[in-house]
């Protein structure tokens, strides 16, 4: 299993397809293929996982010049509420001042159970666009998006 297969088993046990945020195997390998985009894995310790051992959860991201986009973020459903969600943004954090980022970003639907972690975390509201997304039964949700100094 190479690290692409861990981040979708990951993906796919973790989005509710309600909201349609999962991303398809074509959008991550197409998105890995520019040389600006990365991933983190985490296993169930909060490290990078061994070779052949699955992901507890990863996180997806792109970097423009000082700046990097979180753009998916994921934890086994079942692993939630053990501080993996905070070691991987921590992870991200250091691999952001690795890259000499100043700001991280990320964008996520109105009602997500995340915010709280993201917030303590120091991100802070910088936006919204209404009726951005829609789930599965066409009902619309407002992104909020976030900013972070590194």
């Amino acid at each position: 299993m190479n690290d692409v297969d861990r981040l979708m088993d990951v993906m796919e046990a973790s989005f509710d397809p309600h909201y349609r945020e999962a991303w398809t195997r074509r959008q991550v390998e197409d998105s890995l293929a520019l040389p600006s985009t990365y991933m983190l894995l985490v296993g169930e310790d909060g490290t990078p996982p061994a070779e052949g051992v699955d992901a507890a959860g990863f996180a997806l991201a792109r970097q423009a010049l000082d700046e990097i986009e979180l753009l998916l973020i994921a934890v086994r459903p079942e692993l939630r509420g053990k501080g993996l969600g905070r070691a991987l943004l921590r992870q991200f954090f250091d691999s952001a001042r690795e890259r000499a980022a100043v700001k991280v970003f990320l964008e996520m639907r109105a009602n997500n159970s995340a915010e709280k972690l993201y917030r303590a975390e120091g991100f802070t509201q910088i936006g919204q666009r209404r009726d951005y997304y829609r789930t599965i039964t066409g009902h619309s949700l407002d992104a909020l998006t976030f900013a972070r100094e590194v």
